[in-house]
């Protein structure tokens, strides 16, 4: 669910890096205060594992694109802030190096994906593991993959009222919010199945190790 380089306006990004920066001060604070010899390689794994899937994209007709992000197994199992420390990360390697999202959109992205999903794939796994333990796992995988493309399909959907010339003609991206929410969010729901499975196999082996 990457935006692209160019689809926002500065009144969007400016305040996103500002307040995403916020977010990696304490998430790099969250990480020093939590690293062991037993953290660390299963983050270098999981970490790897976000890339690999990020990195399989298929663009959508709303502007941005649906791949598989395992947001939900790191939310699980490392928490919000090392998630989006994460996922800040991958995000932004993927920029450099694949040129998928970019760098004036980075925050936007890491925010919808790596805090947003994050937070709600948590909340819902806290919400129905205590006794439902499979069915918490799961919905944690749909959250992370349905919560991110909402936030991200609001965000586009708002451009042309965000930044315009005087006769309306959007500036930025082109779409309103009644092209954004369908398309993004539909693709993403039905995603957000496949997360979900994954989630709960790759969290259930991890588990028994």
């Amino acid at each position: 669910m990457h935006i692209p380089d160019g689809f926002l306006s500065p009144q969007t990004y400016l305040p996103a890096y500002a307040l995403a920066a916020g977010g990696w001060v304490y998430a790099a604070r969250e990480l020093r205060r939590r690293v062991d010899e037993t953290l660390l390689p299963r983050l270098a794994v999981l970490t790897a594992l976000a890339f690999v899937l990020m990195s399989v994209m298929l663009p959508l007709p709303g502007g941005t694109s649906v791949h598989a992000s395992g947001i939900g197994i790191l939310a699980v199992i490392f928490g919000p802030w090392l998630t989006f420390a994460v996922v800040s990360l991958v995000l932004l390697l993927q920029a450099l190096v694949l040129g998928a999202g970019g760098v004036t959109v980075l925050p936007v992205n890491a925010l919808a994906m790596g805090l947003g999903g994050s937070v709600a794939a948590c909340l819902g796994y806290r919400l129905l593991a205590p006794r439902w333990e499979r069915a918490g796992l799961f919905a944690a995988g749909w959250l992370a993959a349905v919560v991110p493309a909402a936030m991200v399909a609001v965000v586009l959907g708002l451009q042309p009222a965000i930044a315009h010339r005087s006769d309306g003609q959007p500036l930025f991206f082109p779409f309103g919010l009644s092209v954004t929410l369908p398309a993004v969010l539909v693709p993403h729901v039905i995603l957000g199945l496949g997360e979900g499975l994954l989630t709960l196999l790759v969290v259930s082996f991890l588990r028994r190790r």
